[in-house]
C-alpha cells in the first residue's frame, strides 16, 4: 500500500510596520515617524543585557583603593630587638604585617584591572534590546525639536511639562529621581543648560546612548527621530560589519 507524505508549508507573516507620533515642544502633534524593527522591535534577551551592562560598568569602575606593603611603609631598618635572650617572639622589623603601621598582606593594589571587554555585535544588541523593552512598555517620547534662545530652566520645564501631557505620561514631569534620559541629535549648550538644574534628568547625545544610561531612567526622549534613527542605523551596520 502505497503512502502518501503531506508536507505542510509554513506561512511567515511580515511584522507589522513600527510607528510612534512626534510631539512638538508646545505639546501639540507634529506626525509620525517610522521605527524600525531591529532597533525598536528586538526581543527581550535578559542575559546578554546583564553582561553588557555589568561589563560596562565594570569598565567605568575606577581604581581608587591602594594599600601598601611591607617594602613601602615607613620605618623598620632596624630589628626591634636581638633575636634570642629577651623571652620575647621573634622579629626582624617592623614593618612587617603583625605590627600596628606595618605592611598590609594582600590589600587592594592600583595594579588591578577591572575592565572587561565587549564586543561591537553584543553592545549594539544590548542597546537594540533595551530600546525595544523602552518602547513597548510606552518608555520612549519623540520630539521633533529642542531648542531656546537662551538657557532657561523655566522654558525647559513649560516644554517638558507639555510634552508629557501629550504623550500621557505625567511621571515625565512629576517623577522626583530619574525621570527621564533626553537623547539629543547634536551638541546643544543651550537644551543642556536649561536642563542642567533638574536633578532628575540626563542630557545625551544619541551617538552615545549605551544600555546602562537607558536603563539608569524611567522614560527616554528622543530628539529629531529622523537624525537619531539615522545615527542608530549607521552603529548597527557597523556593528553588522564587526
Amino acid at each position: 500500500m502505497a503512502t502518501t507524505k503531506t508536507t505542510t508549508k509554513k506561512t511567515t507573516t511580515a511584522s507589522a510596520e513600527l510607528s510612534a507620533p512626534v510631539y512638538t515642544m508646545a505639546g501639540k502633534e507634529a506626525g509620525t515617524v517610522s521605527l524600525p524593527a531591529t532597533l525598536f522591535g528586538a526581543p527581550w534577551k535578559a542575559d546578554l543585557v546583564h553582561q553588557v551592562v555589568t561589563a560596562m560598568q565594570a569598565n567605568a569602575r575606577p581604581t581608587v583603593a591602594s594599600t601598601k606593603d611591607r617594602g613601602e611603609v615607613r620605618g623598620g631598618g632596624k630589628k626591634p630587638w636581638k633575636q634570642k635572650g629577651t623571652g620575647r617572639a621573634r622579629h626582624g622589623s617592623r614593618r612587617s604585617p603583625i605590627w600596628r603601621g606595618g605592611g598590609t598582606t594582600h590589600g587592594p593594589r592600583p595594579e588591578r584591572d577591572y575592565a572587561q571587554k565587549i564586543n561591537r555585535k553584543m553592545r549594539m544588541g544590548a542597546l537594540a534590546s533595551v530600546l525595544s523593552k523602552k518602547f513597548a512598555d510606552g518608555e520612549v517620547v519623540f520630539v521633533d525639536a529642542l531648542s531656546f534662545d537662551a538657557p532657561k530652566t523655566k522654558d525647559a520645564k513649560a516644554a517638558l511639562t507639555a510634552i508629557a501631557k501629550a504623550a500621557g505620561t505625567p511621571m515625565l514631569a512629576e517623577r522626583k529621581t530619574r525621570a527621564a534620559l533626553i537623547a539629543l541629535s547634536g551638541k546643544s549648550m543651550e537644551v543642556e543648560k536649561s536642563f542642567s538644574n533638574f536633578g532628575n534628568l540626563l542630557t545625551e547625545e544619541v551617538r552615545n546612548l549605551n544600555p546602562v544610561d537607558i536603563l539608569g531612567y524611567r522614560y527616554l526622549v528622543i530628539e529629531k527621530p529622523s537624525e537619531a534613527l539615522e545615527t542608530l542605523g549607521a552603529r548597527a551596520t557597523r556593528a553588522k560589519r564587526a
